[in-house]
């Protein structure tokens, strides 16, 4: 929002002094025009406040009766408006449109992937009917390779044409969007800035994997790699930036994570009112092994908000061989704000 000062014109007040005819009369020098400069009161910019007493409403519901003092987690940070969470409740398809294996996003055509993105985004507002639903397009931008590229840094970085088809995409649903990066032998200081172009706008969104994020030089995929708060505390600042010099509503970092090294040092994470972090629960597997995880890695670790990865393929491997379902997610505590299918 841009502020405009009405100064009001300057007037000027003539004072003559007039005197008589009289020839015999000394002329008095005429004085000089008294000028009234009135004061200028330039209004400080406006600041949009946000309901604090609604949003924190909002978290302790999100935080589903929790009582060991970890939840809610809201007492750090507050945003800026125009912030999406918790007041909507994001539900995304993961994926990238070279591959049909990465995740739901590349495996159907756009008109059938939004006609399963839809059956999605009713079944969690029938679970949770005081939420909103907004759909999203999670998009790989950077895949992590088992081959170096040209660079030695085994991070394929999708072309332009392909992320702006994704962002058509998105369009069809009056979707948001997520660029997701698997950094590789690379890092987030060399990969987000690629993506400045695309986090300028007002619909686009980050992600971040650590479990391709190999700082030790290992090759993508033979081991799980791992992120320090250093890392996110890079990707939070670099987006607030955007969003103070770009004027932009609070932008969302996803941080995936399904194990305790993964993501480093944890409580070095620093909070900005531009930006709202989402710890998403990022492992396959059957129930009780994915409810184990989220509350080992998610709950026991608290940053921000929370969100929770469901597999198509993945989670049906092992008995019961069926994926949770948005009315026992709603169970958690706290109740996961961003749902990620793949």
């Amino acid at each position: 929002m841009s502020y405009k000062h009405v100064i009001p014109f300057l007037t000027l007040t003539y004072l003559f002094i007039l005197t008589g005819c009289n020839p015999k009369t000394e002329k008095k020098p005429e004085e000089k025009p008294t000028v009234q400069i009135p004061t200028v009161q330039i209004p400080e910019p406006k600041v949009i406040a946000i309901d604090t007493v609604a949003f924190q409403n909002k978290l302790h519901a999100l935080a589903n009766g929790d009582t060991t003092g970890l939840w809610p987690n809201h007492l750090r940070s507050y945003p800026l408006a125009g912030h999406v969470l918790p007041y909507k409740r994001i539900v995304a398809f993961y994926g990238n449109l070279y591959s049909r294996k990465m995740g739901v996003l590349g495996e159907y055509p756009p008109m059938e992937m939004w006609e399963r993105l839809n059956v999605e985004v009713k079944a969690w507002e029938k679970a949770d009917p005081s939420t909103p639903v907004q759909p999203a397009i999670h998009y790989i931008a950077a895949v992590a390779q088992g081959i170096p590229m040209k660079d030695g840094q085994y991070c394929k970085r999708m072309p332009e044409f392909m992320i702006d088809s994704a962002l058509t995409i998105a369009k069809m649903g009056n979707a948001i969007v997520f660029l997701d990066i698997q950094v590789a032998l690379s890092n987030v200081r060399n990969e987000v800035p690629r993506l400045e172009k695309y986090l300028k706008m007002p619909n686009v969104n980050l992600g971040i994997d650590p479990e391709f994020s190999m700082q030790d030089g290992n090759i993508p995929g033979r081991k799980i790699g791992s992120m320090d708060a250093s890392d996110v505390n890079f990707c939070s600042e670099y987006l607030a930036k955007l969003v103070k010099e770009n004027n932009l509503g609070p932008k969302i970092l996803i941080v995936h994570r399904f194990t305790q090294g993964m993501v480093k040092n944890y409580k070095n994470i620093k909070l900005h009112p531009e930006v709202q972090i989402v710890m998403n629960m990022d492992g396959w597997g059957e129930p009780t092994l994915k409810y184990s995880t989220y509350k080992r890695y998610i709950y026991e670790e608290p940053v921000q908000f929370t969100g929770f990865k469901l597999f198509y393929k993945n989670d049906l491997r092992k008995a019961p061989h069926r994926m949770l379902t948005p009315p026992e997610l709603m169970k958690l505590k706290p109740q996961p704000i961003y749902i990620q299918y793949q």
